[in-house]
């Protein structure tokens, strides 16, 4: 039995702007109108398995949820959630999965690992190289999956693999794993033909990769282990025990298993393959114009070549420039030279030190109940759009040092406000004073979307004192 293992977790700080710590790359939507989340759970489902785990951090699964909702899957595919309290990296994420799986399906399910990140078209060849590796797998190998570098790549990892030991017919013996090399060094792999690009996907039962963790990272195997014993598992979806959890190392599947275990393998990538790493990724899946220039939303270029233009709410202009990368977004707007499309991290983490919201939050915020957008902002005000999915409600909360006021625009609100509760509709308002309690929630079967003034003299978004909450949320 074959059970898709799907990864969401990387914040993807080089395509920032776009990708943020509260809406990551797995999110982003590309020019064809899904997500890469999307098309990893599509290309997941179209092996036609019983089950589709999904792991990833408990603030991203209601974005999750909704996103898989937007994409028709057969309805025998069961969907079933893991949910971490915080990034503990690949290995303790794969032996949390590979724990719940041994509860539900036994040591010889065996499960592939697959980032949510990564972008394959060739569906029926990736196909093909998963059934090379479950066979692979049922002979009780750890089987990754290399990709045949087609550059000079310093940006992945390799495999080195055995030409002369060639497992069934489309597997390889593997000699070793090899981090980001150097330039001179990705030259000299890609020369040799020895070597594929580590894609960060993998194939064995789970069994085997639970008993080659306690045998080449026993504390890690352990740590997570004692995690698992401590979650509570009879409550959809499970969530991991965040204390037990964040005793665990930060380390990845390579080192704590892979690099160690006997039975390694590889199966070579007979398919197209990118993991979107950067701008200049993302860029060209765009075509191109005569001069280059590759553009998303509405632009105007003038003597410009060369260039990836991304606008998603107005018009750019460019004039007399070369090999940029322009990225706009509502509140804030990259522009850099394309041969630093690698380097966009740095500019997070300059603001992640600043303790710039950029970093984190897009303008247009996401929860579980639906959106929230800052329209405008100054000294003692700001000003939102709210946007509230039927049936939805937010929490029953208090502030502090702000009030607010709110007007309906469409659709229709219940509002508890103090030791009232008030049926609003389009064009009605209520206020609520600093200190009272207040809930809102939409009984409708349409959004609803209001309008929220706050005033006050602090509006940062901590000074929330939730007392009710439909979503877990402290």
């Amino acid at each position: 039995m074959l059970i898709p293992v799907i990864l969401s977790g990387g914040a993807g700080t080089r395509l920032w702007p776009v990708s943020r710590e509260a809406h990551p790359k797995p999110f982003i939507v590309l020019p064809d109108g899904q997500s890469l989340m999307q098309k990893t759970l599509l290309r997941a489902a179209a092996l036609k398995p019983e089950a589709i785990l999904t792991i990833t951090n408990r603030d991203y699964f209601f974005i999750t949820r909704d996103a898989y909702a937007e994409v028709a899957l057969a309805p025998a595919i069961v969907l079933d959630y893991l949910l971490e309290p915080a990034g503990r990296n690949t290995a303790p994420a794969i032996a949390a999965g590979a724990l719940r799986l041994r509860e539900q399906f036994g040591d010889a399910a065996i499960m592939l690992v697959l980032p949510s990140d990564h972008l394959i078209s060739d569906v029926a060849g990736f196909a093909d190289a998963v059934l090379a590796a479950t066979k692979l797998a049922e002979q009780g190998y750890l089987v990754t999956f290399g990709i045949a570098p087609t550059g000079a790549e310093t940006g992945f990892g390799y495999i080195e693999a055995d030409q002369a030991r060639k497992l069934g017919g489309a597997g390889l013996a593997v000699r070793r794993f090899v981090e980001k090399p150097s330039r001179a060094k990705a030259e000299e792999y890609l020369a040799s033909g020895r070597y594929y690009w580590n894609s960060g996907m993998f194939c064995f039962r789970v069994g085997d990769f639970l008993s080659e963790l306690a045998r080449c990272a026993p504390p890690v195997s352990q740590a997570v282990l004692a995690a698992w014993q401590a979650t509570p598992r009879k409550q959809m979806p499970v969530a991991i025990d965040a204390d037990a959890f964040a005793r665990i190392a930060d380390i990845s599947v390579d080192y704590a298993v892979m690099e160690k275990a006997e039975r390694v393998a590889v199966v070579p990538g007979r398919f197209d393959w990118s993991d979107i790493g950067s701008w200049q990724a993302l860029g060209d899946l765009v075509p191109a114009d005569a001069a280059g220039n590759r553009v998303q939303g509405e632009a105007v270029l003038v003597d410009t070549k060369d260039c990836f233009v991304r606008s998603e709410d107005r018009l750019v202009a460019t004039l007399g420039v070369h090999n940029l990368l322009v990225v706009d977004t509502p509140d804030a707007l990259l522009v850099a030279d394309r041969s630093r499309a690698q380097d966009v991290k740095a500019i997070v983490q300059r603001l992640k030190a600043d303790g710039h919201e950029s970093a984190r939050l897009h303008r247009t915020v996401h929860r579980p109940w639906g959106t929230y957008t800052v329209l405008e902002e100054g000294p003692r005000f700001k000003i939102k759009r709210i946007v509230v999915k039927p049936g939805a409600s937010l929490s029953l909360q208090y502030h502090h040092r702000r009030s607010e006021h709110w007007v309906v625009v469409s659709g229709s609100a219940r509002i508890v406000n103090g030791a009232h509760e008030i049926l609003l509709a389009a064009d009605q308002s209520s206020y609520i004073p600093a200190g009272t309690a207040h809930r809102l929630a939409n009984p409708g079967e349409v959004d609803c979307v209001m309008i929220e003034v706050q005033s006050g003299d602090y509006l940062g978004e901590d000074d929330i004192v939730r007392l009710e909450d439909n979503y877990g949320r402290s």
